[in-house]
């Protein structure tokens, strides 16, 4: 093999050992007759674990590499070669090296993805030719830039999912941020197809209301079909009687993730992250930011539409969300029409009307047409827009809250089923026929003196 002079005196570190372990399956099936190549490959199908416990994942060409330099310098071979180190980058281009540690000094939350991005906009590096994102992570390491790490949860048992048609599965959650030179409060409700990652729509709110989320849904609907299982949270607009309500009308399933595990909704945290990156947290203390909703939500549907969707992703082989979620071959399914949907948001209640023609919603007293008065309706809600209307003589009618000062100074109402005034006189009342009972004339129309039958009583 080799001569005993030829071992190092130094003593071997725990990966040379760990590979002499390795080398030694290999020739203790070659000694049992197997061919080398056949070894090296029985033996890199094992699960071979460092000394340190870390797991050794090696091919069998380097396996066999390891036993010829074994056998020809022991486990001094074995050894990790030494390499000259560098403290930036051997492969990164110098002015990209300098615009990231510039970069970091004026913007130390930004990501590297953003960064590399930002190089891309600028003309530091080609558009096709973009640098790994791990080895710019290890050009900043070397640097002695700044990258910031998230701390690691904690142990728990769970398991990874993903559905392999389009809209099998629609993630939607909430991001807080704040726009414009006043910092206005503001909130994102993102959907997310689970399957593609395809950005589906965005809307933006001041608080994570019921009404803003079944408007996103509402509008996602419209855009892109109905779904079968829709992904929340806790949120308090996804936990609303209204939300639970609209999803089962829509014939689709809901599911509530864990409290406070944000690794169950693996997916949609990750793509709050690169949100807020790329865009969410730059809208802060700008005075050419609009805070007014619809203009923020404006600006975020064109990142989602037009930057992110057309974003290569890492999780889909680079592949581009909205390539991956228009080559599906799983149908859409869309609403017949739009009165078709909005009735699907369509909620029915039941109220008792007052004598005076009222019912009571939210503290809010509404008036019912006439006609109604002690009875019990039902009601139908839009919950869109939180529009009541009654179901009146074949008619759908919209009510409206009690107008009190105008009932002030408003006509009464009069019933025209019976006239107010007679053409013709009436006739003759009971107290008009005990009165001319009692007085009748004392003399007939002949002049004679009736018979009075009282008198002869008397």
């Amino acid at each position: 093999m080799f001569e005993r002079s030829q071992i190092s005196e130094k003593p071997p570190s725990e990966l040379a050992l760990s590979r002499y372990l390795i080398v030694s399956q290999v020739l203790s099936l070659e000694h049992q007759g197997v061919v080398r190549a056949e070894a090296a490959e029985q033996v890199a199908v094992m699960v071979h674990r460092a000394l340190s416990g870390d797991v050794l994942v090696r091919s069998a060409r380097t396996i066999q590499r390891w036993v010829v330099v074994w056998e020809r310098d022991g486990v001094a071979g074995l050894e990790p070669a030494k390499r000259t180190r560098t403290s930036s980058s051997l492969v990164l281009p110098q002015d990209f090296l300098e615009f990231l540690r510039i970069q970091k000094q004026l913007d130390i939350k930004a990501s590297i993805p953003e960064l590399i991005q930002r190089a891309v906009e600028l003309g530091i590096v080609e558009a096709n030719a973009k640098p790994d994102r791990t080895t710019v992570w290890r050009a900043c390491r070397r640097m002695g830039v700044t990258t910031r790490r998230r701390k690691s949860a904690r142990e728990r048992d769970s398991r990874r999912f993903a559905y392999p048609h389009r809209m099998q599965m629609v993630l939607c959650d909430g991001k807080h941020f704040r726009a414009g030179a006043a910092r206005a409060k503001r909130v994102a409700l993102f959907f997310i197809d689970d399957c593609s990652r395809y950005g589906l729509h965005v809307v933006v709110g001041t608080s994570e209301s019921t009404e803003l989320f079944l408007r996103g849904l509402y509008e996602m609907l419209r855009r892109v079909g109905f779904f079968t299982i829709l992904y929340l949270d806790h949120g308090p607009g996804f936990i609303a009687l209204d939300t639970i309500e609209v999803v089962r009308k829509l014939n689709a399933l809901l599911i509530h993730g864990e409290v406070r595990y944000p690794e169950g909704h693996g997916k949609v945290e990750k793509f709050n992250q690169t949100a807020k990156g790329h865009l969410l947290r730059n809208l802060d203390r700008r005075p050419d930011i609009d805070p007014d909703c619809h203009a923020l939500e404006l600006r975020l549907q064109h990142w989602l539409h037009h930057q992110y969707n057309h974003s290569p992703h890492e999780s889909l082989g680079n592949q581009t969300p909205f390539d991956r979620f228009h080559a599906d071959p799983r149908p859409l399914s869309f609403p017949q029409d739009d009165a078709e949907l909005r009735q699907r948001f369509v909620m029915h209640l039941e109220r008792d009307v007052s004598n005076d023609h009222v019912v009571s919603f939210d503290g809010v007293a509404y008036e019912v047409p006439r006609g109604n008065a002690r009875t019990r309706v039902r009601l139908y809600r839009q919950a869109l827009n939180d529009h009541l209307s009654i179901l009146h003589e074949g008619r759908m009618l919209r009510i409206h809250p009690v107008d009190l000062a105008a009932n002030a100074h408003a006509r009464r109402a009069s019933s025209h089923d019976v006239p107010e005034e007679t053409t013709h006189p009436l006739p003759p009342s009971a107290a008009d026929l005990a009165y001319q009972r009692d007085f009748r004339p004392v003399v007939d129309p002949d002049g004679g003196f009736p018979d009075h039958p009282h008198s002869e009583e008397e």
